[in-house]
């Protein structure tokens, strides 16, 4: 792939991780409410859910949301559900393990954050908007006469979550500092669960009521 072609894509990124979004506010999030490695491993089931996306698109998979509604309606509906429960188990379940060891200034098991991985990945790869996306933007920039699509599709998304990585890990360290200067208030900590609950809830609606465009 030319470069000059990479550095126009890479351009892109810059623009869409910049913007703020779904993924971005469900980073900020989880880092406020249950510190650094939290959000970072919901960033990274984010961006693994991107390469996935990526790998369906290469091999025409993705193109069905475009070409079948139904698909992409049930995909759609089958996240709404899952972030809904999402907020709901955020509300009623006890401190989870890894609230309580950043609360003590404890180094989080991988056990513990492994929940915030999974979440950040579910998130993403029942997100058809984001296959749509995908769809839409990646195959401008690659070469049908070049290498393996595939691999140009993986390296495409590899420097999407370089730039996210960039972006939204400032965002973590400066959203999990937020979260730690008022994590000795117990009203404060049970309000950013509140918050929690209503961000998985909003992206819940944003799924069910956002038709596509």
């Amino acid at each position: 792939m030319e470069i000059s072609v990479l550095w126009i894509f890479a351009l892109a990124c810059v623009a869409l991780a910049a913007t703020p979004g779904p993924d971005m506010l469900l980073i900020a999030a989880r880092s406020a409410s249950h510190g650094t490695a939290a959000g970072f491993a919901t960033l990274a089931g984010i961006q693994i859910g991107t390469y996935g996306h990526a790998l369906a698109t290469a091999l025409g998979l993705a193109q069905l949301f475009a070409v079948y509604p139904l698909a992409y309606d049930i995909v759609r509906y089958a996240g709404a559900a899952y972030l809904a429960f999402l907020a709901f188990r955020i509300l009623t379940a006890p401190q989870a393990p890894l609230a309580q060891a950043t609360a003590a200034g404890e180094a989080p098991t991988a056990a513990a954050i492994a929940p915030m991985f999974r979440q950040g990945l579910w998130n993403n790869v029942l997100n058809p908007k984001m296959a749509l996306f995908v769809v839409a933007l990646f195959p401008q920039f690659v070469d049908p006469a070049g290498p393996s699509i595939v691999l140009q599709m993986l390296l495409l998304a590899t420097i999407l979550n370089a730039i996210g990585l960039v972006v939204n890990g400032a965002v973590i360290v400066v959203s999990a500092r937020a979260g730690r200067a008022i994590a000795g208030s117990p009203r404060a900590v049970t309000a950013m669960r509140w918050f929690l609950a209503c961000v998985f809830a909003g992206l819940a609606l944003r799924l069910v009521f956002d038709a596509r465009r």
